[in-house]
């Protein structure tokens, strides 16, 4: 695959993944688009739809291959799972640990806060008991 198509391809999964459209996400990989290749911007497809809570996209592209732990972003977003426990999306949250998503693992490379840490300071708690049964629970509790 050319350099052009894989770049039209990347920016077509990253908005599907962002937009929740499952079936064009589907078809997007299917036609060989990378799950792990962030769009012009820095974002991957994972982060996309972990932070709108896309849990059936979150699904898919871990399945295709999409590395859980992956930061996103250029510094300016973080990890998938840290994404997706700020906004308190527990279905999201749990289809990346069920991918292998570390739950202590702190973002902006290791020195940035925990997904429980970001799920405690927005007031998410079912999303913060998901973490910490799945975690070490050493985080803060803010």
């Amino acid at each position: 695959m050319n350099r052009r198509r894989r770049k039209k391809l990347t920016a077509r999964l990253v908005g599907a993944a962002t937009f929740g459209d499952t079936a064009a996400v589907r078809g997007l990989l299917r036609a060989g688009a990378d799950p792990d290749t962030p769009g012009a911007g820095g974002t991957t497809p994972l982060y996309a739809a972990s932070v709108h809570g896309a849990a059936d996209i979150v699904r898919l592209l871990l399945g295709a291959g999409a590395a859980p732990d992956t930061e996103s972003g250029h510094g300016l977003e973080g990890t998938p799972l840290c994404g997706a426990a700020c906004w308190g999306h527990t279905d999201a949250v749990r289809a990346l640990l069920e991918g292998g998503a570390d739950p202590d693992l702190r973002e902006d490379h290791g020195t940035g806060h925990t997904p429980l840490e970001w799920a405690t300071r927005g007031g998410h708690t079912g999303t913060a008991a998901l973490l910490r049964a799945a975690g070490r629970g050493r985080a803060v509790q803010a």
